[in-house]
């Protein structure tokens, strides 16, 4: 086996273009793995950081009169529906 690693090394020295399409081609693969699973890993496999994650809802208001299909609400909008409430325990506001 040690023979046959060698020889590899050989052959690459011979062909630096080809050594260096190689090398680049593993160093995007692996770099694109590790990007797409640490995404996939804080997004899809941990837990939300919250107790009871499934009881968490997003509230999006709605006018296709003015083409808006998804729209977060205004504090002053939040506010109205807060105090009008009946289904959820606690409301919270996050402006990004």
């Amino acid at each position: 086996m040690l023979q046959d690693f060698f020889y590899a090394l050989r052959m690459l020295r011979k062909n630096p273009g080809l050594t260096a399409v190689v090398m680049l081609s593993l160093a995007v693969g692996i770099g694109a793995n590790s990007a797409i699973f640490s995404v996939v890993d804080a997004l899809l496999l941990r837990p939300l950081p919250y107790p009871q994650p499934e009881r968490l809802a997003n509230i999006w208001l709605h006018s296709p009169g003015i083409g808006i299909f998804r729209d977060w609400p205004s504090p002053g909008q939040f506010v109205d529906i807060q105090r009008e409430n009946h289904s959820f325990d606690e409301m919270a506001i996050e402006a990004y």
